[in-house]
């Protein structure tokens, strides 16, 4: 395990970057409107963050990658078209990943992986490690198999979400209690989740979705700041 991660107060802004609410939505409201807000905020707080970038968003949206890019961000792998790799034939979930792979790394270096939903059947750890993935973080303590520390499995660095992206829709007076000193924190949000949607089929999925969602954001920039967090991103750790 990378010596790095046993320094406390390590913090990981990481984003998922793709269409709005998959599967029940196919809009791209989040990618237009809400990753340059997103950047714009990330440049003003002078902190570089991974974004798990789908294949599907390089051919769709490149300036979106050129973007995130140019901030001097991450990129990191969600797969190519955001289908749920433990729904799908093997065969079809290892084409997932490298056709992501290949694209993504069009743009440049790639050696982080999420899956889609944090669903990875352990299968593909191998996969992904002969790919030449090094950390995946498609594990978090919310989940099965409920991993709430780094762990080394399949040649690969896996290190867990500490909350769901919702968290940051609540009021701040609730969020702020629940990052408090201690163990890293690998935070996770949606670009959608900044902008207003609605979605028919599952309103839970955008109840609370907007612009106090990338306030949040900032006010918790700030606040693991103050309790002495220094921000990295997946790539950075393991060059240190």
């Amino acid at each position: 395990m990378n010596l790095a991660l046993e320094e406390s107060h390590l913090a990981f802004l990481t984003f998922d970057v793709e269409m709005d609410a998959p599967p029940y939505m196919s809009s791209w409201r989040g990618v237009d409107e809400g990753l340059p807000l997103i950047l714009e905020l990330l440049e003003e707080q002078r902190v570089k963050a991974t974004f798990f970038t789908l294949g599907l968003v390089a051919e769709r949206r490149p300036r979106a990658l050129k973007a995130i890019l140019d901030g001097g961000h991450e990129i990191g792998s969600h797969g190519f078209s955001h289908r749920r790799l433990d729904r799908i034939p093997f065969r079809e979930a290892v084409g997932e990943i490298v056709r992501s792979l290949r694209i993504l790394r069009d743009y440049g270096e790639v050696v982080s992986f999420r899956a889609p939903n944090l669903k990875l059947p352990p299968s593909l750890l191998g996969v992904l490690a002969l790919e030449g993935v090094r950390v995946d973080s498609s594990l978090a303590w919310y989940k099965p198999p409920f991993t709430l520390k780094p762990v080394v499995e399949g040649g690969l660095l896996r290190i867990p979400v500490s909350y769901p992206s919702s968290v940051l829709r609540l009021p701040w007076r609730i969020l702020r209690t629940l990052f408090k000193p201690g163990p890293s924190y690998v935070v996770l949000l949606h670009p959608w989740e900044v902008v207003g949607l609605k979605c028919g089929i599952r309103p839970d999925l955008t109840m609370g979705v907007g612009p106090r969602v990338l306030g949040n954001l900032g006010r918790l920039i700030g606040y693991l700041r103050g309790l002495g967090y220094r921000f990295t991103t997946f790539k950075e750790l393991l060059g240190s």
